[in-house]
């Protein structure tokens, strides 16, 4: 996939990981504050790129398809304002993964990256 923008998947997981690890120590409101703007900012980044890889994909495929509702239910935990609760924060965390998840996907594959 073709970037405007340094994509870091290392970096970006763990982020998502200190919200979801099983042994995280729970974050402070600060850090919680941190994190969130950190993964919205992953997040925001992710997003076009998972969603131009999936566009070359041909219709009704299903890794396309997953991947654009994907896209959709990120943009949409976007756009539903400041999360008020570390489960929110959670469920973030855990699109963000998934994002990362796809990204990687798609990347690796020679239709996402444009290719045949």
């Amino acid at each position: 996939m073709n970037t405007s923008h340094p994509i870091d998947i290392g970096t970006m997981r763990s982020t998502a990981h200190r919200l979801l690890a099983d042994d995280a120590e729970p974050p402070s409101s600060e850090e919680l504050e941190t994190l969130t703007l950190q993964l919205r900012g992953h997040i925001d980044l992710l997003i076009p790129e998972v969603e131009t890889a999936a566009l070359r994909l041909p219709r009704y495929y299903p890794p396309r398809d997953s991947a654009l509702t994907l896209v959709w239910v990120a943009r949409r935990l976007l756009t539903s304002g400041p999360p008020p609760g570390a489960e929110v924060h959670r469920e973030l965390a855990h699109c963000h993964t998934a994002l990362c998840d796809r990204y990687e996907q798609l990347s690796s594959s020679p239709a996402g990256q444009g290719g045949p």
